[in-house]
């Protein structure tokens, strides 16, 4: 486990911010979210199934899963992807002068940045069954949009896959105005190393980041008596505005509401990411794919590792689809943290 967790730390340490945005800024943002919702779950974004996603992480497949083992009141949409800006009053917010300077700096003076992504995270009073993770990697060839992610995480965790991992950088910001958890642990030495910590309140506090390579997790936030699932929920469940309140919040199936959430208990993250150039070359090896990694490749190159370590697993006929092959890859490549700040320990339901 120390080869992996050595290779497993961002291109530099993140770089704590005082301010992202302006309250300005923020009250743009907010009025989109409770104009367009409702916002799906986080997992349901990534996953198809909770089994795919407790292969993802290591985790039993043997039927005995349930929705309370994996799943919290955290949602998420997109306002930007792919480059294009999905409402045009977060035009200026998304191609951010700002956020594009601090990324090349953040990779030593980078010359070129382009953004590709804005999404948020509306968190209600949850548990933190997280224990630390590293966000969707993009390879040269293979990103999140013909990959699933339980490759690309692979691929990440491995450190087999350097020479084609995209260059990013994310500048990551929270508003959650109370001092219940809701802080941010972060592993910048390593998933074995010592953590650090930003501490809640957060009012527009951010950091610029690689979060692929940097182990991370959001702690439990908001009252501890509303952290349990709500009685209904389930996978489809959503999150949208309170039509009956300025600034409030409804946790509903379809048209059934399953809980009210005040707005002083609901942690919003904003996260902007953006690809960065170190040079022309480096630019246009990305984007005219001149060194471009196959799907067919990397499960070969894993493949070949995995044998190397002495992992006895058959050969998959479709091994994106065969739920064995993706536990025993989940589980050759897992790491998890193992020490957590004493303020901040993992919360699970008891």
């Amino acid at each position: 486990m120390e080869d992996l967790s050595l290779a497993l730390r961002p291109v530099a340490p993140p770089r704590v911010l005082d301010t992202t945005y302006t309250e300005a800024e923020f009250k743009i943002l907010v009025d989109v979210l409770r104009r367009c919702g409702p916002w799906d779950l986080i997992i349901k974004h990534h996953f198809s199934s909770l089994e795919e996603l407790a292969a993802s992480v290591g985790a039993s497949t043997d039927g005995k899963l349930s929705l309370n083992s994996f799943v919290t009141q955290a949602f998420r949409g997109f306002l930007a992807h792919q480059g294009v800006c999905y409402h045009d009053e977060l035009h200026e917010i998304f191609y951010n002068q700002k956020f594009l300077a601090l990324a090349r700096e953040y990779w030593g003076g980078a010359k070129y940045a382009q953004p590709y992504q804005l999404l948020f995270n509306l968190q209600a009073p949850t548990y933190s069954f997280d224990r630390g993770h590293l966000d969707s990697p993009g390879f040269r060839g293979m990103w999140g949009q013909d990959t699933p992610i339980w490759l690309l995480s692979s691929m990440a965790r491995s450190g087999l896959f350097s020479r084609w991992m995209l260059k990013t950088a994310q500048v990551i910001t929270w508003y959650y105005d109370s001092d219940v958890d809701g802080g941010f642990t972060y592993w910048p030495d390593g998933p074995l190393a010592a953590p650090k910590r930003l501490a809640a309140p957060m009012w527009g506090q951010g950091v610029v980041v690689q979060n692929e390579l940097n182990y991370h997790r959001g702690e439990a936030s908001g009252p501890k008596s509303q952290r349990d699932l709500p009685p209904g929920f389930t996978f489809d469940s959503t999150v949208a505005a309170d039509p009956d309140s300025a600034d409030g919040w409804l946790i509903k199936n379809g048209e059934q509401v399953l809980r009210k959430v005040p707005h002083k208990d609901m942690r919003y993250l904003f996260h902007w990411s953006c690809e960065v150039f170190t040079d022309m070359a480096d630019m246009k090896r990305r984007l005219d794919h001149l060194d471009d990694i196959t799907p067919e490749q990397a499960i070969g190159m894993l493949v070949d590792d995995m044998r190397r370590r002495g992992v006895v697993f058959e050969t998959p006929t479709d091994p994106m689809k065969d739920l064995a092959f993706i536990d025993r890859v989940g589980r050759t490549y897992f790491i998890s943290p193992t020490q957590y700040p004493a303020e901040a320990p993992p919360d699970v339901p008891t």
